[in-house]
């Protein structure tokens, strides 16, 4: 499970470089505010699967 935490960690800190992209006007596929929801998502069930 330590493995499965740091791959979604490692996305939620890339769904936050996306949004920081389309914050500067480029968007990737999402609006920045729906990258900083996936980010969001991706560091809450990283920490579930660090704490299960």
């Amino acid at each position: 499970m330590e493995r499965l935490s740091q791959a979604l960690m490692g996305g939620a800190v890339i769904a936050i470089v996306f949004a920081a992209i389309g914050y500067l006007g480029t968007d990737l596929w999402l609006a920045s505010t729906q990258w900083l929801l996936v980010a969001a998502v991706l560091a809450l069930f990283g920490v579930y699967a660090k704490v299960s």
